[in-house]
């Protein structure tokens, strides 16, 4: 940034004079303050500053993005920071898994059900044989009506945004 431009997010809020190599300038733009106030009151700007002189440029984005990702996550848990906000998205993954696991168990019990209407005995002998082969494949896919019997409660549960996130992190994102 040279003199000319308005001074990066940093210089502002440290109120000095933006130098051209200014190294906080590239990741804190002046229109985004809350963004470096953050990893401010977290870090400490010559602490950042320090981390970012001893990484080379391409990584320094990176780093600033953790940097603020962590700084909002302890702002909001000071005590686990993203470690706290990762476990419980973890938690939430292991959940999930274990729901789409129930579900899938229970399309297998459907389809086995249904499994003997494709038997060929129990076929109309007179119908045509590509016809009973047609219908053979038929019975392995889902219909609509093999999904609509699946207990309601399975989709319910995927359905409902309370069930997924009952934490403040639904309302604000820690990714700005």
């Amino acid at each position: 940034m040279g003199s000319g431009s308005s001074p990066c997010a940093s210089c502002k809020l440290l109120r000095r004079r933006c130098a051209k190599d200014c190294i906080f300038a590239p990741y804190f733009p002046s229109d985004d303050p809350h963004k470096f106030a953050i990893v401010h009151k977290v870090f400490g700007a010559s602490n950042v500053s320090k981390m970012l002189q001893e990484l080379p440029i391409h990584q320094r984005g990176d780093a600033v993005s953790s940097l603020v990702y962590e700084a909002n996550a302890r702002v909001r848990d000071p005590v686990y920071g993203c470690v706290g906000a990762i476990s419980f998205l973890q938690n939430q993954v292991s959940q999930l898994q274990m729901q789409l696991a129930v579900a899938q168990a229970e399309i297998l019990c459907i389809q086995m059900q249904q499994e003997p209407v494709a038997l060929p005995t129990q076929i109309d002998q007179h119908q045509h044989h590509h016809h009973h082969q047609d219908h053979d494949q038929k019975s392995l896919l889902l219909s609509n009506s093999d999904i609509n019997s699946i207990p309601h409660q399975y989709f319910s549960s995927f359905a409902s945004p309370s069930n997924v996130i009952q934490d403040p992190l639904k309302r604000e994102s820690l990714w700005t």
